[in-house]
């Protein structure tokens, strides 16, 4: 398959501007506007980040970047419906650049609806059980319907228990898929990650990776991670794989998200993340702060005059009180969603913005020994 003539980005670029060990600081360029790397992407599965509007991510909490999904949007509302808003940007108010997923691994997830083919995955969706059939083709022609300014080829990602067998076999597909991708693209103003799969085998991540390096991506994530596998054989894997990936080009690792995991994935080469946990433990009352998790529903709060958190800039702790906040959670007020949401995604940006002024200025160890020196448990306290 050659690819001499493929249509590729020619409004996307990347640079890495400052090394410190492993971890990198880069800048992104989109047609939508720039991305300082490392970064974290909100999840805005529906074309929504849940519990915040598009002006408050921008000035609340400082997004640069969204992440939308395939599958979910393709659903509901549907292409035609995005279409008529002249794509995603527009339909949801945002200017920013937005990355989608290619919906393969809400297709995968979906066991016993679907039947993997060598041409495609016919599945059954999980809203009207009417049947579909995604191919590399179909996901990238949604992808652009979209708009995308980053879009995902379409791939399998294996369970972490799958056999060897199975994820030479499943691993082999995909990069016959991810070439189908490369092929099928239309439009030179959205970018194409390439994904690498390999579960947590060491030669299978090193053949993949030697699969891909060499294709015309602008970017390439580590997928097949966060799928129950232990944590450490999740940083080992990461570890291994960042080397074998293009320098001059974007590291993803997808759906991985805790603080702790941006820390030591930044640590071991990752520019970015993605994961829905800052937004949906804010909904279940669940903050993160500088000094540990917050669970804001525990009695221990009911009186506390303190910010969520004291070291925090970010309108929920500038204005409100963990009382306040308890109250809202405990009289089920949507305002509690909203505020905690607030936080929450700040807490995260701010996080991978300090460890960018960190690497930049040589200091990345000293940073991260700081920030675990400052993690301790806020939630020990009876819920009540």
């Amino acid at each position: 398959m050659s690819f001499g003539d493929i249509t590729t980005c020619s409004s996307f670029s990347f640079e890495v501007v400052a090394n410190d060990g492993a971890a990198r600081a880069g800048v992104m360029q989109t047609r939508n506007g720039e991305i300082q790397t490392p970064i974290f992407m909100p999840v805005g599965t529906l074309g929504t980040v849940k519990g915040i509007t598009p002006d408050d991510l921008v000035d609340k909490v400082g997004a640069q970047i969204i992440l939308g999904n395939t599958y979910h949007l393709y659903l509901r509302p549907g292409l035609e419906v995005v279409g008529l808003h002249g794509g995603l940007h527009q339909m949801m108010h945002w200017k920013r650049p937005i990355l989608t997923d290619s919906g393969g691994y809400q297709v995968f997830s979906l066991k016993d609806l679907r039947k993997i083919r060598e041409d495609g995955v016919e599945f059954q969706d999980h809203i009207s059980g009417a049947r579909h059939f995604f191919t590399p083709e179909k996901v990238i022609a949604i992808q652009e319907t979209l708009g995308s300014d980053i879009m995902m080829v379409f791939d399998e990602c294996p369970p972490a228990d799958a056999s060897e067998n199975y994820m030479q076999e499943s691993m082999a597909r995909t990069t016959r898929w991810e070439k189908r991708c490369l092929m099928a693209r239309k439009r030179d103003d959205c970018a194409l990650f390439g994904i690498l799969q390999g579960g947590t085998r060491e030669h299978l991540r090193r053949q993949h990776a030697d699969e891909l390096a060499g294709l015309p991506f602008e970017g390439l994530a580590i997928g097949g991670l966060s799928v129950g596998e232990d944590i450490q054989a999740m940083y080992d894997t990461v570890e291994l794989t960042t080397p074998l990936m293009p320098a001059a080009k974007p590291k993803y690792l997808m759906g991985v998200g805790k603080p702790d995991d941006l820390i030591e994935c930044i640590a071991r080469g990752v520019d970015m993340f993605d994961c829905v946990i800052p937004t949906r433990n804010a909904r279940n009352g669940q903050c993160f702060t500088s000094e540990g998790t917050l669970v804001i529903r525990n009695a221990a709060y009911a009186q506390d005059l303190r910010p969520l958190d004291p070291c925090c800039s970010c309108y929920t702790c500038s204005n409100f009180t963990r009382a306040y906040l308890r109250h809202l959670y405990k009289a089920q007020e949507i305002l509690s969603a909203q505020l905690c949401t607030i936080h929450n995604l700040h807490y995260f940006l701010d996080l991978v913005g300090q460890a960018r002024a960190a690497i930049i200025a040589g200091r990345f160890e000293a940073f991260r020994r700081n920030y675990y020196a400052g993690q301790h448990s806020a939630s020990g306290q009876t819920a009540t």
